[in-house]
């Protein structure tokens, strides 16, 4: 482009007024070369954006929201990976590709993809589709913000500060602190490495070297996520002590004062319990208060993963199941789960109101949070967290409150237990599915025995062949696309589907769909 040619741009028009306002419009300009680059005007066609943009929102409409709830629509439409990759055409090339082309591949993404949202998923710990979260989350992919100064992110940190609070008072805490983070996995690496730093605070600056041997108890149930994280922290994975769980999956305390009692006489550190409410196949929780008067008798510090059974706390009637939390140091919590906030939304609570998050974490980034901004830096919350960047994702989980009110988040999970429990007892009438235990929580385990296996004894042939059973089915169903249900073998016990409900679009039928389905696609087995 020849400076002439850029000359050609149209003069703006005076503003009357304010003079400062007149400087700020764009006047007649030579173009700029630097680098064999034109720096002159955008050379972004923004129509053709904002087309496209239209298109592939109706496209998401129609593809995707308007078929969440059909229940003759597939889960799945199952490919193997290398002929998924043909249909995919994953290829990125020199030159960009026309939008109508970009528009079909959506298309295909859509169709290949798990749909998550339909009432027949129940493959996971999260389900179905929740209209305010998903406009949420459109907004804020729109918007792009970074959740670290209120500066740059004024309205996503007020929100997140009074989503924390409410979070807080359900807790049953006067006060406190937290962050939402990007999983629960990386809440109870936080916790944890929150408890080393209480119980060390050089440690932040001196690193390893010195300390003696910590070591932390945590339920034999628990999430792999605090071996993960005491691996990353290096604490160990030696040193994480798992104790023994009763026949429903709950840590046994006499059992962890044991384990506390043998650490201290070997010489070790100990600086941390982990209970769960709520663990990830058993749905097991585990008794706090009990648990809580142990970690004071020896000064530990109290963490629980509540990232799946956090949300009973929103129940007045199912609460209980969580008798005891508000005497715990930490909390994650998972309203991404049986809230159906959207993936991912997860926070991590604080007890402790002394700052001991930004303490533990800050970095002082000069560039970040310098302190004579105009404003009250105090609402500069990103030096608590080990991120820079961070997504806004409590305004996801407060769309949907504010949408439901707290009576509406309630009736989510007494509706979502309620169906559970119907579920149960349609199993125990029909014959060829067995329950590994009585559910407390939303996670029904159970078997299903086909016709040939039913009048064999229960012995090690019998778990052998029942082994293959869950698997082979999962397999059919998959392939045909009519639902998705998790499997897993778990502590000496053969693969068993492992059903949770969570979604308010899941009706008794697709209860009922589920064990037809079932004993359809595995009797001849």
């Amino acid at each position: 482009m020849t400076d002439t040619n850029a000359n050609h741009l149209a003069e703006a028009s005076k503003l009357p007024g304010d003079p400062h306002q007149q400087e700020m419009v764009p006047s007649k300009k030579s173009a700029v070369l630097v680098d064999g680059v034109v720096l002159n005007g955008p050379t972004t066609d923004a129509k053709a954006g904002e087309k496209f943009v239209e298109e592939a929102c109706r496209l998401i409409m129609e593809e995707v929201v308007l078929k969440a709830t059909d229940v003759s629509e597939k889960v799945c439409e199952w490919r193997p990976p290398e002929q998924l990759k043909q249909l995919l055409d994953l290829d990125m090339r020199n030159t960009g590709e026309p939008h109508h082309r970009l528009l079909e591949l959506c298309r295909d993404v859509i169709r290949y993809s798990v749909k998550t949202n339909h009432p027949r998923f129940f493959n996971q710990l999260y389900a179905g589709l929740d209209y305010y979260s998903l406009v949420a989350r459109f907004m804020t992919e729109a918007l792009n913000p970074s959740v670290y100064t209120y500066e740059v992110s004024p309205v996503f940190l007020l929100v997140e500060e009074a989503v924390l609070k409410k979070m807080i008072e359900f807790i049953g805490w006067k006060e406190g602190d937290g962050i939402f983070n990007p999983g629960g996995s990386v809440s109870n690496m936080y916790a944890m490495n929150l408890a080393r730093y209480k119980y060390c605070p050089d440690i932040k600056e001196k690193g390893l070297s010195g300390l003696p041997r910590l070591i932390l108890f945590t339920s034999a149930e628990c999430h792999y996520s605090m071996k993960k994280a005491a691996s990353f922290l290096g604490i160990g994975t030696e040193n994480v002590c798992f104790v023994e769980t009763d026949g429903r999956g709950k840590m046994i305390p006499e059992e962890l004062e044991k384990q506390i009692w043998q650490a201290r006489k070997e010489g070790a550190a100990p600086f941390l319990v982990c209970a769960t409410s709520g663990t990830t196949v058993l749905g097991a929780f585990d008794p706090l208060d009990e648990i809580a008067d142990i970690c004071e008798r020896h000064g530990l510090w109290l963490h629980v993963d509540a990232s799946w059974g956090g949300s009973a706390l929103m129940s007045r009637k199912h609460r209980k199941l969580l008798r005891g939390i508000h005497r715990a140091d930490s909390v994650a919590w998972n309203p991404h789960k049986m809230l159906m906030a959207g993936i991912q939304c997860c926070a991590l609570l604080v007890k402790d109101k002394s700052d001991l998050l930004k303490k533990c974490y800050s970095a002082k980034a000069s560039y970040l949070f310098q302190q004579d901004k105009f404003y009250d830096v105090s609402y500069d919350t990103g030096d608590k967290s080990i991120q820079c960047s961070r997504r806004p994702d409590a305004f996801k989980f407060w769309m949907t409150w504010k949408a439901l009110g707290t009576l509406g988040l309630e009736e989510r999970v007494n509706r979502a237990l309620a169906l559970s429990r119907y579920l149960v007892e349609e199993i125990k009438k029909r014959e060829g599915f067995k329950l590994l235990l009585e559910p407390e929580y939303a996670n029904i385990c159970f078997w299903y025995i086909p016709p040939s296996l039913r009048e064999m004894e229960e012995g090690p042939e019998f778990w052998e062949k029942l082994n293959v059973v869950a698997p082979t089915i999962k397999e059919r169903m998959m392939k045909k696309g009519s639902l998705m249900l998790g499997y897993q073998p778990h502590r000496g016990k053969v693969n068993f589907f492992r059903q949770v409900v969570i979604s308010p679009q899941v009706s008794r039928e697709d209860m009922d769909f589920l064990l037809d389905e079932i004993d359809l696609l595995g009797r001849d087995m």
